[in-house]
């Protein structure tokens, strides 16, 4: 549910709307979502024996069909007796939760239209439950079929073996070294080979570059000084700061007494 909710719409409690709460079965609820055109599913049919309800539910002939499979004969049962349960003293009731400046349609009939933008989302209490029921398949041929399936299905392994006919030779060939390594390789001797320059001139370089920005990172200070990382280290812990933590998280900047911008210069004018 959603964190923006606004009033909770009692309209279905004023009402006094009577619901049925329903348990189906998994399948059942996965061929109620292919239902095309107005959303028709089957028919419910509510009768007396006895002086006791006799409920019963008949799915579609069209949604009967069984997605994935070979076998055509397995086929969803049609017919589903309802097991008739009472609510047991509980208090339970049905709510909707309709998002912001969608259409909303009423157990009633009615709809309305909730506020466009991004306000809080809508709730009704669209009845109180008055009636618990299971609804389950008839035993017929079909579902004992579509119970047969179900089960292969989890039996059959994750993993399968194969035996092949002939030795792979083409793929997967051992390589003297990766292209990875070569590339790491290549740059430890392009680092290696790297001249140490003058202290001092390393200095006017760093100086120069933090005049332009306040923080850098190694990898930019090596590009701009090429000096090795190690030597260039020894030069910065002389002048800088390493940052552990915070916004400029694993940057270089200058000690307080080194630095030299420009708006610190205009506050010590003033």
């Amino acid at each position: 549910m959603s964190e923006k909710v606004g009033e909770v719409d009692l309209t279905g409690a004023k009402q006094n709307t009577g619901v049925w709460l329903v348990k189906v079965p998994k399948y059942l609820a996965q061929q109620w979502t292919k239902a095309s055109g107005r959303g028709e599913v089957g028919k419910l049919r509510i009768g007396k024996n006895q002086g006791k309800a006799e409920v019963s539910f008949t799915l579609n002939d069209e949604l009967t069909v069984i997605d994935g499979t070979t076998d055509k004969t397995i086929r969803a049962p049609r017919d589903h007796p309802f097991t008739m349960q009472t609510v047991g003293g509980q208090t339970l009731a049905v709510f909707t939760e309709t998002s912001s400046g969608q259409s909303e349609e009423r157990s009633d009939g009615s709809s309305s239209v909730s506020g466009a933008g991004a306000g809080p989302d809508k709730i009704a209490l669209e009845g109180v439950v008055v009636q618990r029921a299971e609804c389950r398949p008839a035993v017929s041929e079909n579902y004992m079929k579509l119970k047969r399936m179900q089960i292969e299905e989890l039996c059959k392994p994750v993993r399968l073996s194969q035996q092949l006919d002939k030795a792979v030779t083409n793929n997967y060939k051992p390589v003297a070294n990766h292209s990875n390594n070569l590339e790491y390789e290549r740059k430890k001797k392009e680092e290696g080979k790297r001249a140490r320059a003058d202290k001092q001139q390393v200095l006017d370089m760093l100086f120069s570059a933090f005049e332009k920005h306040q923080y850098y990172n190694i990898k930019d200070l090596v590009d701009i000084t090429k000096q090795p990382v190690i030597y260039l280290k020894e030069i910065l812990r002389d002048i800088g700061v390493y940052n552990v933590k915070g916004t400029h998280k694993n940057t270089w900047e200058l000690k307080p007494e080194y630095r030299h911008y420009h708006g610190e210069e205009e506050k010590l004018d003033e």
